[in-house]
């Protein structure tokens, strides 16, 4: 068969595909660093590619000749100077560097090597010291090589002196020997022994004695003594044993009885049967009791005590009254409830639940009262609300189940277990709280007894605020006037005559005692002389005649005839005028003092109710029930504000 090409019928192939196009670029026909391109791949159309540079120069049908400066990236570096004599693209890698100071020192293709330091080739050698002060490459053999010792040379190695025995290298007792004391000659030093000449060593201290025992040559246990220690003399060691043996130039044979240390201890018998150091731990130890029973090496074991390699479980007592080897499965084991066995464990009874390991209101069973079964005792809860093994059960009661708080108290038990109980709390809606019992949510004031606000005829009580949080707030408000009081009475009456308004020698009189009605007192003088709302003018002679009498008919005291109320005595000797006299005396003073202590009265009365009121709602309630019992119920605020008092 036969393939033709469409665009080309000319262009055939017989057996195969025809070659219909034929693109010159593909052989890489421009060469490196320029781009090829066939407009026409034809086979027909020939040379008609283009080559173009990457500066832009092309040519069609062959490789464009390109320019490139390589010295346009400084290849040469600092101090010299680069020049490319063909610029052509194939033509790289034949740039010149020149140094600046010599142009006749060049490089192609590289930096030229302006500078040439001849000690970095270590031209001197070790140990001495090179230095090249021109480093041109035109000055060359100008290097110096210096010595340790101040020997140089220039343009090679100096010959240096070095004499190796000034650092004395040998021990004590040798003569050092350098016999080539140049630098390069070193290691070559003679130690020579001054006890025998011809025993020396080259660079390195001579062996002029040897110790023949430093090699622990008769053992750990002997002595080793070798009395000429020269190398001429071998053999003459003397290895001595703990016990006087010694032997000359080797192991001495000892003896050593290990029975005289009595590692059989009582009732054994020790034998050794050899005695040499070297057949140590092979001593007998026989059993006085029983010849059969020994042990090599050790005491033997002569007793054989059941309790102690077999016993018993725990909780039995072990005995074993006879410890022989020869008898055994003889020991005891017995129960702490008296149960025992020969030979092996007892079966011993412990009922768990004797000792009331489950707590109250639990049930115990135990189930195995074998004494090895143990901690398998059940607990369960009365109420069914647990049950454990081993151990209490948790049980739980929630108390506020039966409502011990009634409807208008929050109940919260801060603790369900059977084993807390009476821990719940009531609280009230004003944060109010008991704990084990309902708490108080109020308290009225006005009702305590005594009357807070003294005469319920002259004063009325008001609370406005029963709460128990809220105390201290009742007001005592007078019935006739206009005035009142928070937390205690209120002072409804005022008697002016209680400041003493009148002065001495007179009598005071305050007609109506209300506080509407003031200035309304009257001042009466001994001789009748009155005036109202101030103290009375009298007259100086009689004023001072009854300076400590009462006026008749004032101050509740009744007009009296007699001659002590006339401020006169009858002179009839009975005496009726003075007596008159001291007995209106005493009626002012114990007066005065009824006043004075009704007036320390409130007040201690007034300090201890302001004190009782803060006592909280529990110490209340037990107060009240006790003086209920005390005292009866109809006295028993008053008996339990006595008691507080």
């Amino acid at each position: 068969f036969t393939c033709t090409c469409d665009s080309d019928s000319s262009i055939t192939q017989v057996d195969g595909p025809a070659t219909c196009e034929n693109d010159e670029c593909s052989s890489n026909i421009c060469g490196a660093g320029q781009m090829c391109f066939d407009p026409s791949k034809s086979l027909r159309s020939l040379k008609d590619f283009t080559c173009t540079c990457a500066n832009g120069v092309k040519a069609t049908g062959g490789v464009a000749t390109c320019e490139i400066d390589e010295c346009a990236t400084n290849p040469c570096g600092v101090g010299q100077t680069c020049s490319d004599p063909d610029k052509r693209y194939n033509m790289q890698h034949d740039y010149t560097c020149s140094c600046i100071p010599d142009s006749s020192i060049t490089q192609v293709d590289g930096p030229a090597l302006c500078e040439n330091d001849e000690c970095s080739k270590n031209v001197c050698g070790t140990g001495q010291t090179c230095l090249d002060l021109n480093t041109s490459t035109h000055s060359l053999k100008d290097f110096t090589c210096l010595c340790a010792n101040g020997v140089k040379a220039t343009g090679g190695i100096a010959t240096c002196e070095f004499d190796e025995c000034t650092n004395s290298p040998c021990d004590a007792g040798q003569t050092c020997n350098d016999p080539d004391i140049r630098y390069n000659m070193q290691h070559d030093f003679t130690c020579t022994c001054d006890s025998d000449s011809s025993i020396k060593q080259v660079d390195g201290p001579a062996t002029c004695e040897n110790d023949e025992c430093r090699n622990d040559i008769c053992g750990a246990v002997q002595v080793c003594f070798d009395p000429n220690k020269s190398l001429r003399s071998l053999k003459d060691f003397t290895c001595t044993c703990a016990n006087g043996v010694k032997a000359t130039g080797g192991v001495a044979t000892c003896e050593v009885d290990e029975c005289e240390a009595n590692p059989c201890g009582v009732g054994q018998t020790c034998n050794d049967p050899d005695k040499k150091y070297n057949m140590q731990h092979d001593y007998t130890c026989s059993c006085d009791s029983d010849a059969a029973l020994f042990q090599i090496d050790g005491p033997a074991t002569c007793s054989y005590d059941e309790c102690q390699v077999i016993g018993c479980s725990t909780g039995q007592a072990c005995r074993d009254e006879n410890i022989s080897r020869h008898s055994l499965k003889d020991f005891t084991c017995t129960c702490a409830n008296g149960v025992r066995a020969t030979g092996g464990d007892a079966t011993c009874e412990l009922d768990e639940c004797d000792t009331a390991p489950c707590g109250p209101q639990q049930t115990c069973d135990d189930p195995d009262l074998r004494y090895t079964a143990r901690h398998d005792y059940i607990c369960s809860c009365a109420n069914e609300t647990g049950v454990k093994i081993g151990a209490p059960a948790v049980c739980e009661l929630d108390e506020c189940v039966s409502a011990p708080c009634g409807d208008s108290q929050v109940c919260e038990d801060l603790d369900t277990s059977m084993k807390s109980l009476k821990d719940y709390v009531c609280t009230c809606s004003n944060g109010v709280s008991a704990a084990g019992g309902q708490a108080t949510c109020e308290y009225d004031e006005c009702a305590m007894q005594p009357y807070p606000c003294g005469n319920p005829a002259q004063q009325e009580c008001i609370d406005s605020n029963t709460s128990y949080v809220s105390r201290h707030d009742f007001k005592c408000i007078c019935r006739d006037v206009n005035r009142q009081q928070v937390d205690g009475p209120a002072m409804c009456s005022k008697n002016e005559c209680e400041a003493a308004p009148c002065g001495k020698g007179q009598a005071c009189i305050d007609p109506v005692q209300s506080w509407e009605s003031l200035k309304d007192f009257t001042c009466t003088c001994s001789n009748g002389v009155k005036a109202t709302g101030a103290p009375a003018t009298c007259s100086e002679s009689v004023a001072n005649e009854t300076s400590s009498a009462p006026v008749p008919g004032a101050g509740g005291v009744p007009e009296d005839k007699s001659d002590a109320a006339e401020g006169t005595n009858d002179g009839d000797g009975d005496g009726d005028g003075d007596l008159w006299w001291l007995v209106y005396l005493l009626i002012a003073v114990l007066g005065f003092i009824i006043l004075a202590g009704c007036i320390v009265m409130a007040f201690i009365y007034s300090r201890r109710r302001s004190k009782q009121i803060d006592i909280g709602t529990f110490n209340q309630v037990i107060a009240e029930q006790e003086a209920e019992m005390r005292y009866g119920s109809q006295n028993s605020a008053l008996g339990m504000q006595y008691n507080q008092i």
